[in-house]
């Protein structure tokens, strides 16, 4: 295998109503779905649609929806040997409301990924030998991310960390971080640097190294990502789209790098690859249906 995604896995039970409804109101609702989701079960799939070999670690109840999220992963190609059963809690949900006008209020129970820890890192030492690189975000608890960090580190392994749902992160750990893909906000409260021109995300991804981590790719929306490393300062555009929906597009760049590092992609390929992964995906609706595939990347390059 090639790369290790130690994250969250979720399900996502959305209701659509014409409006939010009041404290004590019951409200009539439109529509009614589910959506696995979970930033890890998200680039475990994205890493996979790009043709890496993927494994999944992490944690669901022992309830119908951790079966379901299971299967929809394992449906999408990744390798689900190392998802834990928690019988003790439930799988991880959000509960999302989606008003007429686009407004919404979410409400996350963390549940089977808050229990992640000792037998996820125990996994991921026996695994990381077998591996190139372990990608990671912040929806687990942050000493499980700090030490597997750590672990692969010392193992060779290169760590991309997205650093979502933000939080602080000490020195100790982006020492051990090759990546780090912040978004805007992220960027922000990381750094207190507002990343709104090419000069303001350099100077934010120069502060990001200067506390350790090796090269850093600031996530832009629409105006691409710009990358600071040992190469210097890159700004990749990405391939210009009409976005519907920008849920997925982060976990789709994050997919899309790690798979493209494996590749041997050199950075400025990987970061063309990441950003055209991300456009993509922010035209369709949901996170993990909107993940693209590799040759629609590679069509979408070839186009622009």
């Amino acid at each position: 295998m090639s790369v290790l995604v130690l994250g969250s896995i979720n399900l996502d039970l959305v209701v659509e109503a014409p409006r939010l409804p009041m404290p004590g109101e019951t409200l009539s609702g439109t529509a009614f779905h589910t959506s696995p989701g979970g930033k890890g079960a998200n680039q475990a799939v994205a890493a996979a649609r790009q043709g890496a070999a993927t494994q999944l670690i992490g944690r669901v109840g022992g309830d119908d929806f951790g079966d379901q999220l299971v299967e929809a992963v394992r449906a999408a190609g990744v390798r689900v040997s190392a998802i834990t059963v928690d019988r003790d809690a439930s799988t991880g949900v959000a509960l999302i409301c989606v008003a007429g006008s686009g407004e919404n209020t979410i409400v996350t129970v963390k549940g089977a990924n808050g229990n992640v820890g000792r037998e996820e890192l125990d996994v991921l030492d026996r695994l990381r030998l077998r591996s190139i690189v372990l990608l990671m975000q912040l929806e687990i608890p942050p000493a499980v991310v700090a030490a597997a960090a750590e672990s692969a580190r010392e193992a060779g392994l290169i760590v991309i960390l997205d650093p979502a749902p933000v939080a602080t992160l000490s020195d100790a750990v982006l020492a051990n971080v090759s990546w780090i893909t912040p978004n805007e906000t992220e960027t922000e409260v990381l750094t207190g640097i507002d990343p709104s021109s090419e000069d303001a995300a350099t100077r934010a991804g120069e502060a990001l190294r200067s506390r350790g981590v090796e090269r850093v790719a600031i996530k832009l929306g629409p105006r691409g990502c710009v990358y600071c490393g040992p190469e210097g300062t890159i700004a990749v555009p990405a391939p210009p789209v009409k976005a519907v929906d920008t849920v997925g597009a982060g976990d789709a760049f994050n997919g899309a790098l790690a798979a493209s590092v494996v590749a041997g992609l050199d950075v400025h390929g990987a970061l063309r690859r990441a950003c055209a992964a991300g456009a993509i995906a922010s035209t369709r609706r949901g996170a993990l249906p909107s993940l693209p595939t590799r040759s629609e990347v590679e069509a979408a390059l070839a186009g622009s």
